[in-house]
């Protein structure tokens, strides 16, 4: 009886490994202005890249919110992309400390 939970802890921390893997390589696009400022982040909620449009550029307040609203969408998106995976894998069980 042990041996086939420690087999199945192993098989499921395997599992574990591959999905941070994917979620690392995966990304997610978010986009606020109208496009004027657009973010990719992984899915593990870490920025890649930020670009904005120059025209944005010329009202500095309103390129502070744009790119904030960018970022959170992302971080949203994110979120919900590694939970989705995460879902999978625990077959829909919140584990506390997995997303």
């Amino acid at each position: 009886m042990n041996k086939i939970l420690m087999r199945q802890a192993r098989q499921f921390q395997e599992k574990m490994e591959k999905v941070q893997q994917e979620l690392e390589k995966a990304t997610v696009e978010a986009s606020s202005g109208g496009g004027a400022v657009t973010v990719v982040m992984t899915g593990q909620q870490q920025l890649q890249s930020v670009k904005i449009l120059p025209e944005a550029a010329e009202d500095t307040e309103m390129l502070e919110d744009l790119v904030l609203t960018a970022m959170n969408e992302a971080l949203k998106k994110s979120k919900e992309l590694a939970a989705s995976r995460l879902g999978e894998l625990t077959g829909g069980l919140n584990i506390p400390g997995l997303t």
